[in-house]
């Protein structure tokens, strides 16, 4: 195969994995705190020699998080909390610490605030946020702070990552920073209210479309292709 399928191909690959990306994110247009994800494409240049074009090459590199505000929704659940503006909530999850936008949450059997599979809920200090809810009515301040009864007894904590490009998609509606976390400013937290997915549908369905006509494209040029090898390898084999 020559320089062009090559080239081809690679631009195939990169295709398939925003395809992969777009799919995802109108799956989850529903989903609670759901951060949309693109592919970041980048152009690799090899000199071929002197005289020779050189060979130009698209690759998907990773991909990238769309951090963009999702609607809050009024739910009045006690539990149910929103964040307007940056950070995360940290989960304390079996594979470690994970970040998340998705703030339906429940007090456990002992009294620990955890999301619906169990993760706990950390404050500040990276301590489990603890709500004894039988000593009163339980209210959150915009702020994070956790009063039951009007006596303040936690401090929900809002993080974001250190670095703004160190933001690793774990699986749902969770991340992972590598480098560390850093505490929000700024942010508020909403009592009663969830945060809708950022998915736009109708823009995910256009690119949808973009992508799929990129893609046959590409391999419309690549059965040519095909079919120009196999023909010169014919009237070679009959010579």
């Amino acid at each position: 195969m020559d320089n062009a399928g090559y080239t081809t191909l690679n631009r195939q690959s990169g295709l398939m994995a925003e395809m992969r990306a777009v799919a995802n994110n109108i799956a989850n247009v529903s989903t609670t705190g759901f951060r949309k994800e693109g592919v970041i494409f980048a152009e690799h240049v090899a000199d071929l020699g002197r005289g020779t074009p050189s060979l130009s090459m698209a690759t998907a590199e990773g991909r990238v998080v769309n951090l963009a505000q999702g609607t809050l929704v009024k739910t009045g659940g006690t539990f149910d909390l929103a964040i307007e503006g940056a950070g995360f909530f940290q989960l304390d999850t079996p594979a470690g610490p994970r970040l998340t936008r998705a703030g339906a949450f429940t007090p456990s059997p002992e009294g620990e605030l955890v999301a619906p599979d169990g993760a706990r809920l950390l404050d500040l200090g990276g301590a489990p946020v603890f709500v004894p809810t039988d000593a009163g009515p339980v209210a959150i301040a915009a702020d994070g702070t956790v009063s039951v009864g009007g006596n303040p007894v936690a401090q929900i904590g809002l993080f974001q990552p250190a670095s703004a490009t160190d933001l690793v998609h774990a699986g749902g509606t969770r991340f992972r920073a590598d480098a560390g976390i850093e505490p929000v400013e700024g942010a508020a937290v909403f009592q009663g209210f969830l945060e809708n997915s950022n998915v736009d549908p109708v823009t995910e369905v256009a690119r949808m479309i973009e992508v799929q006509r990129a893609y046959e494209m590409g391999q419309g040029f690549l059965d040519k292709e095909d079919q120009r090898i196999r023909a010169v390898i014919q009237t070679l084999g009959r010579s």
